[in-house]
């Protein structure tokens, strides 16, 4: 537990001038946790439960695999997709172990970043940051396209009127602008901008309706159930059941979510572990239910890349559309709390990294009577609507899941290296049998990376190429590192110590 009455490291006064000194600074984790809720012109409060971020964890996870993926999964992995859910929910736990370490020996808003920057060093924090940036913003936008079909599933079932598919289905699916996708991202904004207590409440709300709606649909999808539909059960080899698990592994990125909220939790080192691991166990538990149902309810072939799969599942058992309705309705709420929940995720990343001076001082300006990042939340929920709005939803699923692998990997890495550079400092939570489970979170996230397609990995190194540009041209010298002097190796006794 850190000393609120002692001082963080005082930084040396002069940078290194060595180049590669520079680039593997390391910062502190008393200078870290110091420097927690401290932005430009205010900070954020301290008003997050235990349960409010294990919804918050399951607000960003549970939703994406099940209504919006599993039409793009299932023909990949055939009836086995259920076996992809299981091996996506088993890497995600090796990481998650890390995670729940992490967050509470370094309970802060920058989540994997902060956590490299406290143990590899500037230039790999910069990266995994940058990673984090694709994780979530592109994230954001792939839940928010599937909400408009979901959203024309609502309205062709109650009012009998849909919006037209030029305005409701991303480009290249017969749409000009996903006007339902931009509209969610802006709704999300408005709840954040209203402040972290009130977004977590209503996302606490939409948790539950969204379980709900699960719970509905295997109650009455495994009335239809056909056990000839596992006869052929991975008619698509095992290559194919890791293709869809690395598909469906950007569906498990909540518990991340929950770590970027470190600043705003009134027990962080105590509840984020906690927080972690219980929404992982109850998310994969609910995915293999549903994909098990679903699968079992409707041959594999017919899913074709329908993003309201669940709700069509719903009317061919029932012959009505009524409980089709329903469900649409359960998967409204269900996709506009991710999100919620991953823009909130993205915005407090951008804030940590804003605070380290690695990008523009407006993302870490907080408003004094709502003690949110404002600037931030308008900036990134314009980018992500637009996104939402212009791509189709592939892609986007497939870039979230490699710059999720990525970040993954190197928190368990993180782990290891904390582990030998401070075995002294309190750990609130252990990862057991370490560094076996953080080696296998690694060789599982990189197993999954490699099962992604060429055209991903392109996209990727683009993306990594540009933000070394920028991290080169810009964060390298207005870092706060850099400007205020190195700390890369904290004092032996340090109140973070047992």
């Amino acid at each position: 537990m850190l000393d609120q009455g002692a001082a963080p490291p005082t930084p040396d006064p002069q940078p290194s001038p060595a180049i590669g000194r520079r680039l593997m600074r390391r910062k502190p984790v008393e200078l870290l946790v110091a420097e927690g809720g401290k932005g430009e012109g205010g900070t954020l409060r301290r008003t997050l439960s235990m349960w409010q971020l294990t919804m918050i964890s399951i607000g960003a996870t549970l939703g994406t695999g099940i209504f919006v993926v599993l039409g793009e999964a299932v023909p990949k992995a055939g009836p086995a997709v259920t076996l992809s859910f299981v091996i996506a929910g088993l890497t995600a736990l090796f990481s998650a172990l890390s995670y729940a370490e992490l967050a509470g020996t370094i309970p802060v808003a920058g989540s994997s970043y902060s956590y490299a920057y406290a143990t590899m060093g500037e230039l790999i924090a910069w990266v995994c940051g940058w990673c984090l940036v694709l994780e979530y913003g592109v994230s954001v936008a792939a839940v928010a396209v599937g909400w408009g079909e979901y959203l024309n599933e609502l309205l062709a079932g109650t009012i009998g009127v849909t919006i037209p598919d030029v305005l409701s289905a991303p480009p290249g699916d017969g749409g000009i602008f996903n006007l339902p996708a931009l509209i969610v991202v802006l709704l999300a904004m408005v709840f954040l901008l209203g402040g972290a207590r009130e977004s977590a409440r209503a996302n606490t709300i939409m948790v539950a309706v969204k379980i709900a709606a699960l719970l509905l649909f295997c109650a009455i999808g495994i009335q239809g159930f056909k056990s000839g539909n596992y006869s052929d059960f991975m008619p698509l080899g095992m290559a194919g059941v890791s293709a869809a698990g690395a598909t469906l592994f950007f569906s498990y990125i909540g518990f991340d979510a929950a770590s970027t909220a470190g600043e705003e939790a009134k027990n962080p080192q105590r509840d984020l572990p906690r927080a972690i691991m219980l929404s992982l166990v109850i998310v994969t538990a609910l995915y293999v239910l549903v994909a098990a149902v679903a699968v079992g309810a409707r041959p594999w072939e017919g899913f074709t890349d329908s993003e309201a799969a669940l709700a069509g599942i719903m009317k061919d058992v029932t012959g009505q559309t009524f409980w089709g309705t329903i469900l649409a309705a359960g998967a409204v709420i269900a996709i506009a709390s991710v999100v919620l929940t991953v823009l909130y995720g993205q915005t407090r990343i951008l804030f940590a990294m804003s605070r380290d001076g690695l990008v523009p001082k407006a993302f870490s300006k907080v408003s004094p009577r709502t003690g949110t990042p404002r600037v931030n939340t308008v900036i990134v929920s314009l980018f992500c609507g637009v996104l939402a709005a212009a791509i189709p939803l592939g892609q986007l699923a497939d870039a979230t899941s490699i710059g999720t692998l990525f970040a993954f990997a190197l928190v368990n890495i993180a782990v290891i290296v904390l582990r030998r550079t401070r075995p002294d400092m309190k750990r609130t939570f252990r990862v057991p049998l370490a560094p076996l489970f953080p080696l296998l979170g690694f060789a599982f996230c990189v197993w999954m990376m490699f099962s992604l397609d060429v055209i991903t990995w392109i996209v990727f190194g683009i993306w990594m190429a540009v933000g070394l540009v920028f991290y080169f041209v810009y964060g390298l010298r207005r870092s706060r590192l850099a400007t205020h002097g190195t700390a890369e190796v904290p004092s032996p006794e340090t109140p973070l110590e047992k």
